[in-house]
């Protein structure tokens, strides 16, 4: 597999300066007012075919459903399917269809469009970075609200994967033309789409839709490229809703500003964790456990929360968040321990009062950070630079862009990187599966850890294990990264978002791919 989950999740943001030109408020028409919640995103909604990777994710879940949905803490939720069953172990996938469902076009809701929606996708090549399409074999209809699914072995997160944003959801069969191709972003969603331009996009209730519809008619997406104007949209009720990873992400900053301002401000802990990843093939001292134990005791975790997130985020114990599911066992949060990480040093054979050494060569040590990875990371370095010389390694920061990035960390140019995990709904399987096995390519993200002889068995374990033993596989693992030190977890990224007065009952979205206008009632503007 050479296609890369994060080129799709991550790529399409890397340039948001390139809509920078637009006046701070020539994407407000007007004062957020009545019966419509205006939300801003940075960047234009885009191509919302389900099946293609361009545009937001958070504009496309608006109008497309899939057969289950990813609720919070994991729990798979009846969506367009309303049952579901797995046999002949875990090869047989058998879904029951939601009956009286229509299109946004009035295209019946049933096994031959379901049907329709999974042939141009499932099984194709571009598709097999997802494990129910890498291991798909066929599917047939049993009745008109029934299909079945078969696949050539059992599909590790098969659940979760059907409830991704692209490709897993579904469009209109009407929505193309006479050769298949993508016309318009019809649905089963609560949402229409009237209009798009690189302005906003805004929408319309779906009075025909399914389940509990939205308490408000409208729906406006206004870009705003640049944050400031976004908070000052914000304060002066000219916008509802802001924040989210991928719609118009809050800064920490940003967030406290704004919450001193009198804003609400919504923080939750996230999904996704900054770990930072050790490359003993480059760097021999970093083969030694004790060496790398040192590390992970020598530097001040709630120090980087507060370089980071102003102490809004929350130090890490576990690989996972406890948002996340079968996170494993809760693990306490290193503590910073000079003296014990001296011991660990002298132990290892690494002496002497300044920069230790061993057989006459220093402990020196390269930490690769990109800013536009991961905003402040470069200050997080530096504190890590300071704290680890104080146990006597001499650490070196080389800081790298993007496109670097993806070059040199896949290439293992590095002794040790931040990474950040994949996030629901991709967890845990996809981080665990992604980053560890040394035999799958996993494109751009590259390899938090490497050990083909003895994480390789474990992550195959994972990887075959049955739905009654899979949680027992894991904790093998995170036993094992416990054990051996082999990554250090740092922070658990929050989710941020901040909204206006007259938004009431807001819920923190379950991933960052979703928009949350589910039970939002709006009140006039005061």
């Amino acid at each position: 597999m050479t296609t890369s989950r994060r080129i799709f999740l991550k790529g399409m943001l890397a340039t948001p300066a390139a809509f920078g030109t637009f006046p701070i408020f020539s994407a407000i028409a007007q004062t957020a007012t009545g019966s419509a919640l205006t939300v801003a995103i940075m960047k234009p909604a885009g191509d919302l075919n389900p099946h293609k990777y361009a545009g937001l994710w958070g504009v496309q879940d608006l109008i497309f459903e899939p057969l289950i949905r990813y609720g919070r803490n994991g729990e798979a939720l009846p969506c367009l399917a309303t049952e579901w069953t797995l046999e002949e172990g875990g090869k047989l996938l058998r879904l029951k269809l939601r009956q009286g469902v229509t299109f946004q076009d009035g295209t019946a809701w049933n096994a031959e469009s379901c049907m329709w929606n999974l042939d141009r996708w499932i099984g194709k090549d571009a598709q097999n970075w997802m494990n129910l399409s890498r291991a798909y074999e066929s599917k047939k209809i049993i009745d008109e609200n029934t299909i079945e699914i078969r696949f050539k072995e059992p599909v590790l997160g098969l659940l979760y994967e059907l409830s991704f944003i692209r490709p897993s959801r579904f469009l209109s069969p009407k929505s193309v033309d006479k050769d298949g191709n993508y016309q318009a972003p019809v649905g089963t969603g609560p949402w229409i789409q009237d209009s798009a331009t690189n302005e906003g996009s805004s929408f319309r209730r779906f009075d025909g839709y399914w389940g509990d519809k939205p308490s408000f008619e409208r729906l406006e997406l206004k870009v705003l490229p640049d944050s400031r104007s976004r908070m000052a949209a914000l304060r002066a009720g000219e916008i509802d809703l802001t924040g989210g990873d991928f719609l118009a992400p809050l800064t920490a900053n940003e967030a406290t500003t704004l919450k001193k301002a009198g804003i609400e401000v919504s923080v939750e802990t996230g999904t996704t964790t900054i770990v930072l990843g050790f490359n003993p093939d480059r760097n021999a001292a970093l083969k030694d456990a004790r060496v790398r134990k040192a590390i992970n005791i020598g530097f001040d975790r709630a120090a980087i929360a507060q370089v980071l997130y102003q102490g809004l985020a929350q130090p890490a114990g576990n690989f996972f968040a406890p948002t996340v599911p079968m996170a494993g066992k809760p693990v306490d949060v290193p503590a910073r321990d000079v003296a014990a990480a001296k011991a660990l040093l002298e132990e290892a054979g690494w002496t002497g009062d300044d920069i230790r050494e061993r057989d006459g060569k220093p402990l020196a040590v390269e930490l690769v950070a990109s800013e536009e990875q991961i905003a402040g990371s470069r200050a997080v370095a530096e504190v890590m630079q300071a704290q680890l010389r104080e146990i006597g390694i001499d650490l070196t920061i080389r800081s790298i862009d993007h496109a670097s990035r993806h070059s040199d960390i896949p290439a293992r140019k590095y002794d040790m990187a931040f990474f950040l995990t994949f996030g629901a709904p991709y967890e845990p399987f996809g981080s665990i599966v992604g980053l560890f096995l040394s035999t799958y390519d996993n494109g751009v993200d590259g390899k938090l850890f490497v050990d083909a002889q003895n994480l390789d068995p474990l992550v195959t374990a994972v990887m075959q294990a049955s739905e009654a033993n899979i949680e027992t596989a894991l904790q093998n693992i995170y036993d094992w990264f416990q054990a051996e030190a082999a990554v250090a977890p740092l922070l658990y990224v929050p989710s941020m978002w901040a909204h206006s007065p007259r938004v009431k009952g807001f819920t923190p979205p379950s991933t960052e791919y979703d928009l949350p206008y589910e039970g939002i009632t709006l009140s006039e503007q005061s």
